[in-house]
């Protein structure tokens, strides 16, 4: 009686399905929603984003508070003081990580957007299950340990996006249906619920990508970049080596007052340390990079540029400048 006393609040099945299988929904059709092929402006494009997920986020507190009020007077249940303030906080943490997206756009750092959801919807998670079930503590904790390791890992972003899609998608709704209203479980339980929900959401659903990108390619007459210049072929399939020491021009946009002219882009000459080859089909890339004597796999999953910080110096013998290290991801679409 002390036990239940003290978790006195219920999380309704259908709230984790409202929660999960929406936001499952949208994380993977991210990558065809607001595209900047559709909306080249960034600005309208972050805005677009705000608009929507807002007006999900809206749609599943508006549907949720109806169902579970309909669902508590049909048990002839009242709102306590601590369950309203409770769900204040979950709504809090989503307009966080709504407006968390929403910088993003602006500041960077849309690689950890996946992983913003995850602990922001994993804490809010464990806050509940701070004063209903245990089971919500557990899951919460997993969510925001998942978000902090897939970081600190180094996933590709098709492999957190995806990682993002099952939790919320499928981790979700299996933690609806583990839900034993406040029941106290053995540790050996709770262990063997939380292995196989682990099983189920993060280790099936990454072996399932990673083995996706892992194609065998039929082979096509290897070009080199010269005779691809000269010849391009327009049917069929071939593959282009680029050798060691082959200059790549990287375009570089820079935005702001501080610069004058409308054209603001710049290249810069990068050099392969190790020959790379890459599948043409029908004359255009397709997307599937190799090292020589390795297996194909997506450009998508490799990130072979990043800029972990930028800055601006002033010295006698160059003058202003500005330094950034950079790494450069390949996409199906470059040229």
């Amino acid at each position: 009686m002390l036990a239940s006393g003290q978790r006195n609040l219920r999380m309704e099945r259908h709230t984790l399905l409202l929660l999960g299988i929406p936001a499952g929904l949208l994380f993977a059709l991210s990558e065809s929603i607001f595209t900047p092929e559709q909306i080249p402006d960034l600005q309208q494009r972050a805005l677009s984003w705000l608009a929507l997920l807002a007006t999900v986020i809206g749609a599943i507190v508006t549907v949720d508070w109806h169902w579970t009020r309909k669902i508590k007077a049909t048990r002839d249940e009242t709102w306590s003081f601590i369950h309203r303030q409770v769900l204040k906080v979950m709504w809090l943490l989503l307009a966080l990580a709504t407006l968390t997206t929403f910088a993003m756009f602006f500041y960077g750092g849309g690689y950890m957007v996946c992983s913003v959801w995850l602990i922001f919807a994993g804490l809010g998670l464990y806050v509940h299950g701070l004063f209903s079930e245990e089971l919500l503590e557990w899951g919460g904790g997993l969510m925001i340990a998942i978000g902090i390791v897939s970081l600190i890992a180094g996933l590709p972003y098709e492999s957190l996006r995806w990682l993002a899609t099952s939790v919320f998608a499928l981790g979700l709704p299996l933690f609806a249906l583990l839900l034993d209203r406040g029941r106290h479980r053995p540790a050996y339980v709770r262990l063997l619920q939380i292995c196989g929900w682990l099983a189920a959401v993060v280790v099936l659903p990454l072996l399932i990508e990673q083995q996706s990108h892992l194609r065998t390619l039929p082979d096509g007459p290897l070009l080199t970049l010269a005779a691809f210049r000269t010849n391009p072929p327009a049917d069929g399939t071939a593959i282009v080596a680029l050798p060691a020491g082959t200059p790549i021009p990287v375009e570089v946009e820079l935005a702001g007052d501080l610069f004058a002219g409308n054209e603001r882009k710049t290249r810069m000459p990068l050099i392969l340390q190790q020959p790379v080859e890459l599948l043409l089909r029908h004359g255009k890339l397709t997307g599937d990079v190799r090292f020589p004597g390795e297996s194909w796999q997506n450009s998508r999953r490799a990130r072979w540029v990043t800029i972990p910080w930028i800055r601006a110096e002033l010295t006698p013998e160059h003058g202003p400048r500005i330094r950034s290290p950079l790494i450069v991801q390949l996409r199906p679409d470059d040229r």
